[in-house]
Formats: structure tokens, C-alpha cells, sequence
């Protein structure tokens, strides 16, 4: 019997569109009408989703910053986990060194010391998902959708790894130089206290070693009284690896990474073909 359902949202619950299909949206709604929890599951900051969710009509708990937080369905924070501020300076030094992009996600909002790098990396995530679109079309979709505060500017992130109002959820790391990104996964093996994933082949993840989707939602399912074996996860890469593999339920997307699929037998259809809101449905054993 399956009583919560957590899912991913990129490459996961979003389309290439990055819009939560119809069909995934009323699989939602008939297992919420079923007395199911649903909760999602996103490396997001909790703006960043509840902002397509509401969009979408749709009302949950989340997960967000890959279990850095939790959010109940109103809102209210009701755990954190973040990296400390002297090994967050140390990720921050072995990443300037090896001379690699990436951006901070805090309590305060996300952060950037180069805002024109930041819309660029997005751009290119929209379009290598979407070629058939114009570059000028996503370029201004994008514009507009950080001019909606998603992301701040900051000279130097050392102000905010030494102010201790700062929680520090996520460092997110950027290139399309595969070599150099490894180079960067090698730097960091060598900082305890750290986690170390990926959303995409063309970035890195780093949260406190207790900030993952796994962990923070066996905690959110013991808080509701319902066991891990009870509970079914959907997702497409390796941060969502530590729930797939708590779940009694796990599914991969048809358009997750190979080794994913190698781990979790249970495959679902893609993204882009409705692969949550069918999944939900085969596992409610609903014809559709």
C-alpha cells in the first residue's frame, strides 16, 4: 500500500517546457484525493518550485535544495540542514583555484558573483533541453524570470560564508568541461562534512552530508506516521539517488542516467511523456 508519494522535479515532474504536464497534474490531484501525502523532492530553492507548483494549482509539502529544507503545504520551515561557513569558504577555495563557476543557495535567497555568467548558464540548460526554440526567446523568458528575484548579485561570496545569518543550503557548480567538473569532484573528496551529487551532466551539487532527498524524507514520512516501505520516489539523477534507494517504491524516469536505470529496475516513461503522472496511476492501479 503505498501512502506517500515523493517526486523530482526537474528532468522528473517538468517537461522540457519546464510546465507540469496535464496528466501529472491530475495524477496528483487523484492521489491526494486518495488520502495519499505527496511531497516534492527538487535540488530548487523552495521559491523556485513553489513558484511553478502554484502555477500549476498545485498545493504540497516540499523538499527543496535536495533536502537541505522542508517546507509544509504552507510554507512554514520545518527543518534545515546547511553547510558550515568555514567548509563552505573551503569548497569555495578548492572551486576558485581550480577556476570553475558555481553559485550559493542560502536561507536568503540564491547568490551569484556574476550575474550575466547566471543567466547564461540558464539559457543554455533551456536550450540545449529545448533547440527548436529561438536563443532571443529564451534569453528574455529567462531575463524575466530572474528579474523576479530568483537570484542576487554579490561581489564576494566570502560575505556571506562569514555572517552567520547566512544558512548555507547548496553550492552549485557549472561548466560543459566534463574534464574540469571532475577536477572539481576530485578537490572536493578531500572536505568532510560534505555531500557531493549532480542534477545534470553539467554540474555539481554540494550540500551538508545531512542535506539528501533521502534523508529528509524519511524524516518527513516518520513525522506523518508512514513507513519508507509505504512510500514511492520518482526521479532521474544522482541526487535522487539517496531516496530512491530508501523507498519501497522507487521509480526511474525513462529519461534518467543510465546507471540510475542500472540500480532501480522500475522504470517509468519520460519526462516528456507524462513518466509521473503514469507511474502514479500504474502504481494506484488506475487505467488510464
Amino acid at each position: 500500500m503505498i501512502r506517500c508519494i515523493a517526486s523530482d522535479m526537474d528532468g522528473t515532474l517538468l517537461n522540457s517546457n519546464q510546465e507540469i504536464s496535464q496528466l501529472n497534474r491530475e495524477a496528483i490531484s487523484y492521489a491526494k484525493q486518495q488520502g495519499i501525502e505527496v511531497i516534492i523532492a527538487t535540488g530548487r530553492s523552495y521559491e523556485e518550485a513553489h513558484y511553478i507548483l502554484e502555477e500549476s494549482g498545485i498545493k504540497c509539502p516540499i523538499i527543496a535544495v535536495n533536502g537541505a529544507e522542508i517546507r509544509n503545504e504552507h510554507g512554514e520551515i520545518t527543518q534545515t540542514a546547511g553547510i558550515d561557513g568555514e567548509v563552505a569558504q573551503e569548497i569555495g577555495k578548492a572551486l576558485n583555484q581550480i577556476g570553475i563557476y558555481f553559485e550559493i543557495y542560502t536561507n536568503k535567497g540564491k547568490f551569484t558573483e556574476d550575474y550575466e555568467r547566471s543567466i547564461s548558464v540558464i539559457v543554455d540548460i533551456y536550450k540545449t533541453a529545448n533547440p527548436e526554440k529561438d536563443i532571443n526567446e529564451i534569453r528574455s523568458t529567462v531575463e524575466e524570470h530572474f528579474a523576479g528575484g530568483f537570484i542576487q548579485s554579490i561581489q564576494d561570496y566570502g560575505v556571506i560564508f562569514s555572517d552567520p545569518e547566512y544558512i548555507i543550503y547548496k553550492i552549485i557548480v557549472f561548466s560543459k568541461d566534463h574534464e574540469l567538473l571532475e577536477k572539481a569532484s576530485e578537490s572536493l573528496k578531500r572536505i568532510e562534512k560534505i555531500k557531493v551529487t549532480s542534477s545534470a551532466q553539467d554540474n555539481l551539487e554540494i550540500n551538508d552530508i545531512h542535506a539528501q532527498k533521502g534523508i529528509a524524507l524519511e524524516a518527513f514520512v516518520k513525522e506523518k506516521g508512514i513507513t519508507l516501505e509505504e512510500t514511492m520516489a520518482m526521479g532521474d539523477n544522482f541526487n535522487d539517488l539517496s531516496m530512491l534507494q530508501k523507498v519501497g517504491h522507487p521509480v526511474a524516469m525513462g529519461n534518467a542516467e543510465q546507471e540510475i536505470k542500472n540500480i532501480i529496475p522500475n522504470h517509468t516513461t519520460s519526462n516528456n511523456e507524462d513518466g509521473v503522472g503514469r507511474a502514479i496511476y500504474q502504481a494506484l492501479n488506475v487505467l488510464k
